[in-house]
């Protein structure tokens, strides 16, 4: 099964959070979505976790550039 990118995950929240707010949608329904959406986003925040371990912080010294992980 492909996964979708992280912005994909944030607009099917975000199509989630709106059927919910709606209110049209059966308890059962929401429920399943509700769950459905919490698990998207913490894959959200998993890949943002990951994304955040590869930001380089680069600086410039004397000339020479040097390259730290982002704290």
């Amino acid at each position: 099964m492909k996964k979708n990118s992280f912005e994909e995950q944030i607009v099917e929240i975000n199509k989630i959070i709106e059927e919910l707010e709606s209110g049209d949608i059966p308890l059962d329904t929401s429920i399943d979505k509700y769950t459905n959406a919490m698990k998207l986003i913490s894959e959200c925040h998993v890949m943002l976790e990951k994304a955040e371990g590869k930001i380089k912080k680069i600086t410039i010294e004397k000339n020479n550039i040097k390259i730290e992980d982002y704290e």
